[in-house]
């Protein structure tokens, strides 16, 4: 084979390999400004939602310790408060779950419902 069908060759496989990456090239910045549309029309809408007031499960006690006062109070009282406010946070949770089968019709657990 003559010298130039080599170097007509190369140039051909250069401009394919060229083109073949200006394709990905386009289709990958395509894809990448649907994205950006896509996050900016979610920042739209997601941003007129009202900010709700408490997002808590427990409802905020009158009598609250100041913040750092654990430092000084006693272990034991730290752990009775602590087990209070567990048990309480499970008791809370535990009817919401009843209340959310009860409205479903699904069967209550046992323990659920205090059957013991």
């Amino acid at each position: 084979m003559p010298w130039w069908f080599w170097i007509l060759l190369w140039i051909a496989l250069i401009a394919l390999s060229l083109l073949l990456h200006l394709t990905l090239g386009y289709r990958l910045f395509r894809k990448f400004m649907s994205t950006v549309h896509e996050l900016g029309d979610a920042g739209k809408r997601f941003s007129n939602l009202s900010p709700v007031a408490e997002t808590s499960d427990v409802e905020p006690s009158e009598n609250r310790s100041r913040p750092g006062s654990a430092i000084f109070a006693s272990p034991d009282q730290m752990r009775h408060d602590y087990l209070t406010a567990k048990a309480f946070r499970q008791e809370v949770r535990r009817q919401k779950r009843v209340k959310r089968k009860a409205g479903r019709g699904q069967p209550q657990s046992l323990h659920d419902i205090e059957f013991r």
